[in-house]
């Protein structure tokens, strides 16, 4: 049986030298291993050369008489097509028209790999086949995963007027921390906050995003690591203003307080990081490679709570929103909860546990 592209996608999400996650090039000669850029794939050929084999080529699509090379597989038109990033979901899959392995046996870096880690026509799958056939295998090989658009320009839209409504309210505060010094908080977080439970007035389209979630949540139960998922916090809105604000490098989740799975929605439209900064930068435990991933328009992120995925917010010189919810696993909820609640029966503290206040 052939493999399905959504499979393929899956199956690398990194740099192999450097772990960049974005405008990924596929190895022409194995088509299975991704690089960021040519330069980075010859640097790591000492190594990969060991691994990389050539696979059979899909046979390009038949000429006429007296017609040229099919457009596209022409010498010159190849080695300006294997410097390129692809399109993020090219959809129906073209023929290759990738430049053979040069005279060392390296694979040129092709030009079909997609641009995140995303399956074909995903937009268009439901939410029980986004969640089953890619974002649990995903999560459960790289304990991070990518979903581009999401709800559809529209619907996101919808959801950014949302926010900026409820910005231009002035009901956003400062981020705060767990543990916090009074002093310190700002020169670790710089984001401004608000929490939604989604039935306030102005947030309807926040409240089906929510919703939308939760379905996606709700189709990964029982196949998400050994979780038992059986809830979630508020929406958490998040906004950096734009004045090189960020966050530095931190776990959601260090110390077992139920939160199993970080889910956060960004809002931000023609965003190049280059130019506006504020990645999303990860840290998988274990790996020596990190993850970067732009706040782009219409984008879901989900990655592990816990302390396998430290990250940090990379300081953003334009205003940049995101929407996180994290979702429970039931039974570190149910001790979270009971070392809590003795906690605030001995020292009379109220702990409010649905309120995270830890943000990505």
């Amino acid at each position: 049986m052939e493999k399905k592209q959504s499979d393929l996608d899956r199956d690398r999400q990194y740099c192999e030298l450097c772990g960049e996650m974005e405008n990924l090039l596929k190895c022409g000669r194995c088509r299975s291993s991704y690089y960021c850029s040519k330069e980075h794939q010859k640097q790591d050929w000492k190594k990969h050369k060991l691994i990389c084999k050539e696979v059979d080529k899909p046979l390009l699509p038949k000429q006429k008489p007296g017609e040229g090379p099919p457009p596209g597989n022409s010498k010159k038109h190849r080695e300006k097509r294997s410097s390129e990033p692809a399109d993020p979901a090219p959809s129906p899959r073209a023929p290759s028209t990738e430049a053979p392995a040069d005279e060392e046996g390296r694979g040129d870096v092709g030009s079909d790999a997609p641009a995140t880690p995303t399956p074909n026509g995903q937009a268009s799958l439901s939410p029980q086949k986004l969640a089953t056939e890619y974002i649990v295998p995903c999560m459960n090989k790289h304990g991070i995963c990518v979903v581009d658009g999401f709800l559809g320009a529209e619907t996101g839209l919808g959801v950014l007027e949302n926010v900026k409504g409820l910005y231009n309210t002035g009901r956003f505060t400062d981020g705060q921390l767990v543990s916090q010094k009074s002093d310190s908080t700002k020169d670790i977080r710089g984001d401004k906050i608000t929490w939604i439970e989604g039935r306030e007035d102005g947030c309807e389209k926040i409240s089906f995003l929510m919703s939308r979630m939760d379905d996606l949540i709700r189709h990964c139960n029982g196949k998400l690591g050994n979780y038992t998922i059986n809830g979630r916090t508020k929406a958490m809105v998040a906004c950096y203003p734009g004045n090189g604000t960020g966050y530095v490098r931190h776990v959601d989740n260090p110390n077992g307080d139920g939160r199993c799975v970080t889910c956060i929605y960004y809002l931000n439209r023609d965003w190049n990081a280059k130019e506006h900064g504020g990645l999303l930068r990860i840290f998988p435990e274990g790996k020596a490679q990190f993850a970067d991933i732009e706040p782009k328009f219409d984008r879901l992120l989900l990655f592990w709570s816990d302390r396998r995925n430290p990250h940090e917010v990379q300081p953003a010189f334009s205003t940049r929103y995101a929407i996180t919810v994290w979702y429970f696993d039931a039974d570190e909820r149910a001790r979270a909860k009971e070392k809590y609640l003795t906690g605030a029966g001995e020292k009379g503290v109220k702990v409010e546990l649905n309120k995270s206040s830890e943000p990505s």
